[in-house]
């Protein structure tokens, strides 16, 4: 129940019955001001004399609590305003979007016919790394003046842009710009899988962390690959996506060709494939990788020789893949240099040369090595000619089964470990027999060669355990000594001695059951059992024993 009352100021108010809420609402100042506005539009209001023009009179408006207007809150964009600061570089990218006129001709994946055209393959190309983030970092390396101006595009893969780049001293270098917006090559996963480097993992959703550390991942190998002296760019610097190294080509600008696109004279043919089966050998031992897509695209012919590129996919020697890799870079290579009429090792001679670890004998190097392996692999191949009856032409029927036996190592399965190998007896029995050369992985493993081959008439010294008995001396050994066959035949005459090494052949069966056969382990089970049997028999039975036992107790 609500009761009408007045407040000191004359304004009616609404009073609750009750004391525990009390509430009084005072409108006099609202009722005030609201007489105010209605008495200036009405005409009725009193005027004050204006300060500025003494003739006028002014008629003030009541004070109005307007509400403050909203101002919208932005979050500031870093990359906006680091691009607004860096905006007075921008005519050193001016160029970036377009082909780079001195090295596309021949370094651009294509014919050369249309490789200088611009059309929207090549914008849309371009923007796939030329974000603004990626701006921002060239800016960043103009402004520390490692570059001076980056020119157009050297060539384009799935993972990556080529820019041609100058430094404030003239000199060219290339800029490797990962792409980071649409991503072609998402098959990283073979690659990463199973290496230590990233054993911690790698952010698959988010591609720009994944990039960068694809990007640090070839900026290692690249250093390896120095430190070990084989020809590849030489790496400067790598920030986020970006990877500057040297440049590949002349004084004037020109970049070297891919070997695909190179002008090679053949009588070079046959001395580039040894350096680059050696560099691959030494790329295995020295720096511990194996390429992973070693080809005539990956690899550019500068001054007479072979730099080996493109090596961010590269994986440790330990990779559970990389004698796979290894094999499709052995294959892509010698179906290469085949083209060329080159007479190449072969796939499966080829992979023990590489990942064996001990090819060179005394005073020679690899490289006599690799030509006496070459020299062995030619006569094999020229040792089994067949010839054909129409018109005295000779066919090599080695050549078709050597291609054969490279499909089937192609696809072979190559343990790592010895615990990844399939039937262990199995190729224990083939070692022993002296059969190595059939073990696919004798020379990947490091399996000793030969030593455990037991040969004809050969004598193995044998241990005379204490419960073994003597044959020849009727007695046994004392406990806790043993003696050896050697022993005993020193101790006889040099004649006996040496009549026994010859003649004499001692087979001890092995101790346990083992090495037993399967029938003899039948009839011992079975002699067993009846024994078991027959014990039964006579057994006492338990309750009987037990009372025995406690009535000798009580005697």
């Amino acid at each position: 129940m609500m009761k009408i009352g007045r407040s000191q100021n004359g304004v009616s108010c609404i009073l609750p019955h009750d004391d525990r809420c009390l509430i009084i609402l005072d409108f006099t100042k609202q009722y005030n001001r609201l007489r105010q506005h209605v008495a200036v539009r009405t005409g009725n209001a009193q005027g004050i004399t204006s300060s500025i023009n003494h003739a006028a009179v002014v008629a003030p408006l009541p004070a109005v609590n307007k509400p403050r207007s909203a101002v919208p809150v932005h979050a500031k964009d870093k990359t906006a305003d680091q691009l607004a600061v860096l905006s007075k570089y921008s005519s050193r990218i001016a160029r970036i979007d377009q082909p780079y006129v001195m090295g596309a001709s021949v370094n651009r994946k294509g014919p050369s016919s249309y490789a200088n055209a611009k059309d929207k393959s090549d914008r849309a190309t371009s923007e796939q790394v030329l974000d603004p983030r990626t701006r921002i970092i060239l800016f960043k390396m103009i402004g520390r003046e490692l570059i001076q101006e980056v020119n157009g595009c050297v060539s384009t893969g799935k993972e990556a842009n080529v820019y041609h780049a100058l430094t404030p001293t003239s000199t060219h270098i290339a800029l490797k710009i990962y792409k980071t917006s649409i991503l072609v090559f998402k098959d990283r996963d073979r690659y990463v899988t199973g290496e230590y480097r990233f054993r911690r993992g790698y952010s698959r959703r988010n591609p720009r962390k994944m990039v960068r550390l694809w990007a640090e991942k070839e900026m290692r190998n690249l250093k390896r690959l120095v430190s070990a002296g084989i020809p590849c760019p030489e790496p400067i610097e790598v920030r986020e996506n970006i990877l500057v190294m040297g440049f590949l080509g002349d004084e004037e600008g020109w970049a070297s060709p891919r070997l695909k696109d190179a002008n090679v004279p053949s009588a070079l043919y046959p001395p580039l494939y040894e350096e680059l089966i050696l560099n691959v050998r030494k790329m295995y031992h020295t720096c511990k990788l194996v390429h992973g897509d070693l080809s005539e695209y990956n690899i550019l012919f500068h001054g007479g020789h072979l730099f080996i590129i493109d090596v961010s996919q590269s994986v440790e020697h330990d990779h559970p893949s990389a004698f796979d890799f290894l094999r499709s870079d052995i294959k892509n290579i010698e179906d290469f240099f085949e083209r060329f009429g080159v007479k190449c090792l072969g796939l499966r001679r080829c992979f023990d040369f590489i990942t064996k670890m001990h090819v060179v004998e005394e005073g020679q190097d690899e490289g006599s090595a690799l030509k006496h392996w070459l020299t062995v692999a030619n006569d094999e191949q020229q040792s089994s000619p067949s010839m054909d009856g129409r018109d005295n032409k000779i066919t090599s029927s080695s050549n078709t089964s050597a291609t054969h036996e490279d499909s089937i190592f192609l696809q072979s399965y190559i343990p790592r470990t010895l615990n990844e190998v399939y039937d262990a007896e199995r190729d224990v029995e083939v070692l022993m027999k002296g059969d190595r050369k059939n073990l696919i992985y004798a020379e990947t493993i490091g399996l000793i060669p030969t030593s455990g081959v037991i040969q004809e008439g050969e004598v193995r010294p044998h241990v005379h355990f204490k419960d073994e008995g003597s044959l020849e001396g009727g007695g046994l050994v004392g406990e806790g000594e043993y003696t050896s066959d050697s022993e005993e035949e020193g101790s006889e005459e040099p004649e006996a001695a040496e009549a026994s090494e010859k003649d004499v052949f001692d087979p001890r069966t092995p101790r346990g059951h083992r090495h037993e056969d399967r029938e003899a382990k039948k009839e011992r089970k079975k002699a067993v059992k009846t024994e078991a049997q027959e014990k039964r028999k006579t057994k006492i039975p338990k309750a009987e024993k037990k009372r025995k036992t406690k009535s000798s107790r009580g005697h």
